[in-house]
């Protein structure tokens, strides 16, 4: 379409735009007639008001250049953006996101009929549906995105909060880990127990791999390093949690762990851990001994 059809075009939409926006309105409500509790009252009018008006200034200054580069296009794009990052938050699906803009289409096109000669509406009709067919999918493309960086930033800190770094006593850090442990979370666990040794000052640090359901050769060397790691801080580590099944893998498998103290269970850790320590723990006597040794 030349430049005076992409203006006559803006001039249509501005024209037109409260009818096009209340048959819009309706389309939508109509495919999100379950997700309407997301959406504030108003909220969705007001995003096709706004999304009309930048849609009327592009095509002003510049409706052929290409929506996915074209700083003429930023603005829309970056309204699109925002959302489609919404709706990503609020558990819109892609195809219900990517629906703000494909609903477009009959309404635009309803203008087109009662306001276009016959022999110009195919062409009219054929550049409007290819320019938002573009902007839908970059819409859907940016909906994509933002999901996956909410998946990620979950998976982070779903991480983070799966390996707590507990301070036992002074001077000795439990560091229980449950599930799968792969490189990815190893690292988070080497930086959480090194930051907190580093922060406590801790000498010792037990990591209980209880809640680890399977120990291969890839798993028993993320252990390794992680306590290699902890030495390099100046704290020595116990692993314990070592059931007879895990025992009897790592020697299948050749993992040489002498020069690693091992236990069975957390408390015989423990024991050991405030043994180097230099503490103990002992049985409080009762209140009716006590009183009969002070006779």
């Amino acid at each position: 379409m030349a430049e005076k059809g992409w203006a006559v075009l803006a001039g249509l939409l501005r024209a037109n735009a409260q009818e096009i926006v209340n048959e819009w309105v309706r389309l939508q409500r109509q495919d999100l007639a379950l997700r309407n509790n997301l959406l504030k009252a108003g909220e969705l009018e007001q995003q096709c008001r706004d999304f009309i008006e930048l849609l009327s200034r592009a095509l002003e200054t510049g409706g052929g250049a290409n929506v996915n580069t074209s700083d003429t296009w930023a603005p829309v794009r970056d309204f699109l953006s925002g959302i489609s990052r919404s709706r990503a938050r609020q558990g819109f699906s892609p195809t219900e996101t990517a629906t703000f803009v494909f609903s477009l289409k009959q309404p635009v096109f309803d203008v087109l009929r009662k306001n276009v000669a016959a022999e110009e509406l195919t062409d009219r009709a054929w550049d409007i549906t290819t320019l938002l067919d573009a902007l839908g999918l970059y819409t859907t493309e940016t909906y994509q995105k933002g999901r996956e960086e909410i998946i990620a930033r979950q998976q982070q800190e779903l991480l983070e909060l799966s390996t707590p770094v507990v301070q036992l006593w002074e001077g000795v850090l439990a560091l229980p880990l449950i599930g799968t442990l792969d490189s990815a979370r190893t690292q988070v666990v080497m930086e959480s127990l090194l930051q907190t040794i580093v922060d406590t000052g801790s000498e010792i640090a037990i990591i209980d791999i209880t809640g680890v359901p399977v120990v291969d050769t890839l798993v028993a060397q993320h252990l390794l390093k992680t306590v290699a790691a902890a030495r390099l801080m100046g704290a020595d580590c116990i692993i314990s949690g070592i059931r007879p099944q895990i025992a009897q893998t790592i020697v299948h498998l050749g993992v040489e762990i002498n020069d690693v103290i091992t236990k069975a269970t957390l408390a015989d850790a423990f024991a050991i851990a405030l043994k180097r320590a230099g503490l103990a723990v002992v049985r409080k006597a009762s209140a009716g001994r006590a009183a009969g040794a002070a006779e």
